[in-house]
């Protein structure tokens, strides 16, 4: 079995969880990515949501929200993401940016919307009372 290792940044507003969509894509997920070589899981994550979303999290403010894995959205069998999120504050305006197409929020009912990992978080936060 092989794995997708990612970062990912839980942004949640009035119970909704914000998502992004690549060019091209039908599938919602995290912002965040994989790690470049020496990064630590908050540089990547600064460095992914600056590339993404036009905005710079406060490294200061990270904080671990948990990890998640499940079947890689369009691998083979046996792909699995291993998706470790944090939660952090940032400064600017959030604009789709680089690959990004749009970003939305997403309730519990989207569920449909999005790969089998950010399902699970979904759930979770769900379960949580964290989102409608």
């Amino acid at each position: 079995m092989s794995s997708i290792d990612k970062v990912a940044w839980l942004h949640l507003v009035d119970g909704k969880l914000l998502a992004a969509r690549s060019a091209g894509k039908d599938t919602w997920y995290l912002p965040g990515g994989k790690r470049e070589a020496g990064e630590t899981d908050v540089e990547t994550l600064v460095r992914e949501i600056a590339e993404e979303l036009s905005v710079q999290l406060d490294p200061a403010s990270a904080q671990p929200a948990g990890v998640w894995e499940a079947q890689a959205h369009g691998k083979a069998d046996g792909v699995v993401v291993r998706m470790t999120c944090y939660t952090a504050d940032y400064t600017g305006e959030l604009k789709p940016s680089s690959e990004i197409e749009s970003f939305g929020w997403l309730a519990h009912a989207d569920r449909d919307q999005v790969s089998a990992t950010v399902q699970l978080i979904l759930d979770d936060l769900h379960a949580q009372g964290k989102l409608v």
